[in-house]
């Protein structure tokens, strides 16, 4: 029996290319040494003794950067492709978390924040465009999770191993890290894997192509759909603000148990990720719907954190987002790209993971404001109202993505949409 459900598991890892296997690797070097973000409240507050406001306006100077990078990363990938800049943003990145370490003053610490974002999520769509480049199209929700996991295989990782860094070196050992395995990876990605060129376009079809440039933003699903994903990463990236610093405040837990607590996040997703995903697949179920459900849970796991007398509670919460974050995050990837026209992922694919990063400033901002003017339980109960609207926002998308399918049939998985001129994977 045991040996039957391993040979199914490994099974869900079949028929990926050996560029999608390079760059799941690389992905997980950088996620691993992604140190500086899970405990980056904790160092601004304890060992720079920033007080809560200018906590918030930092991340949110993280989160405007992350922005802009995105919609760089985007467009460039667009224009003169997703290989160059993923090697630029990566390498470059690296070289500046060497330099952070020694930004100490608030100004200066917010302008290098921003400055470093910009950079580094350049990587993001160029990262997605390059999966839609080399996995096959039947297979492209699958290699999205396959380099999912290996960043939460990463993540697993990190954390624990972060608290182990702060407690032997010091803060500043996270920043050596992050910037060594950031050139490490990137170096091992330009090394073995080929930059592939996007086929040259028919005169014609380059033109139509051109004509379509602005079918983004009359997509009006895909940016209700944006809705929902902005509100489940605000509500998701309470894990790298607001709750770290309530673990110590109202629990008293250490950063190695705060890493630990995190590292359960990652070993879960690791072995239930892809089995999830690949059952969805098997039984057709609706992508936006599964993304819907992953919102709701993560309303439930922020409203849970209302139970302040038990430390339990923490596991219990950590449960539910992690199946939120199974349920949302892998199928909100494969969503928004479907939904991009030839020519034109890296544009779709910018502004989606530009929701995540406006979710970032937002989730920051809110989270810390709240907390200073107030407290944590109205943080947490403001959040899991937000999971509710987002939750119905996604049945919206939902509802209309269902109509499309049936004014415009195609095929059995494919709808021709009028504003796109083109077929769209569902």
């Amino acid at each position: 029996m045991l040996q039957k459900a391993l040979t199914q598991y490994l099974a869900n890892f079949k028929g990926f290319s050996r560029e999608i296997w390079i760059l799941t690797l690389i992905t997980f070097i950088n996620r691993a040494g992604t140190m500086v973000l899970p405990f980056l409240s904790k160092y601004l507050k304890e060992d720079l003794h920033f007080d809560y406001n200018q906590l918030g306006w930092i991340l949110f100077f993280y989160g405007l950067g992350s922005m802009l990078g995105s919609w760089l990363g985007g467009k460039l990938s667009d224009k003169i492709g997703f290989y160059k800049i993923m090697v630029f943003s990566l390498f470059t990145s690296g070289l500046a978390f060497y330099v952070l370490q020694f930004v100490k003053s608030f100004e200066a610490l917010s302008f290098a924040i921003f400055g470093i974002m910009v950079i580094a999520d350049m990587f993001r769509p160029a990262m997605f465009v390059s999966i839609g480049t080399y996995a096959k199209p039947e297979n492209r929700t699958r290699a999205l999770t396959l380099v999912r996991l290996a960043i939460n295989l990463g993540f697993a990782a990190g954390p624990a191993l972060g608290g182990l860094i702060i407690m032997g070196l010091g803060y500043h050992g996270l920043f050596w890290v992050d910037g060594t395995t950031c050139i490490l990876a990137i170096s091992i990605f330009a090394l073995l894997v080929k930059e592939k060129k996007a086929p040259q376009l028919h005169p014609d079809e380059k033109a139509t192509l051109e004509a379509e440039r602005k079918s983004v933003f009359t997509d009006g699903p895909f940016w209700l759909f944006l809705f929902c994903c902005v509100i489940t990463g605000i509500l998701f990236f309470q894990l790298f603000t607001t709750i770290p610093l309530y673990h110590r405040i109202q629990f008293g837990l250490t950063e190695l148990q705060t890493g630990l607590l995190l590292t359960l996040n990652g070993v879960l997703v690791f072995f239930l990720e892809m089995p999830i995903v690949s059952a969805v697949e098997r039984n057709k179920i609706d992508k936006v719907k599964i993304v819907t459900w992953g919102c709701f849970l993560m309303s439930i796991s922020l409203f849970l954190l209302l139970v302040d007398s038990w430390v339990g509670i923490l596991i219990v919460m950590m449960l539910f987002m992690t199946f939120a974050e199974m349920f949302a995050f892998p199928f909100s990837n494969s969503f928004a790209i479907s939904r991009a026209p030839k020519g034109h992922e890296g544009r779709y694919m910018a502004i989606f993971t530009m929701s995540y990063s406006a979710a970032h400033i937002l989730s920051s901002k809110i989270g810390m404001t709240l907390v200073d003017y107030f407290d944590y339980n109205t943080n947490w109960l403001v959040m899991g109202i937000l999971g509710l609207l987002g939750t119905a926002s996604g049945y919206w998308v939902y509802q209309l993505v269902q109509k499309e399918n049936a004014k415009y049939p195609v095929g059995p998985t494919t709808f021709e949409h009028p504003a796109e001129g083109g077929e769209r994977e569902i």
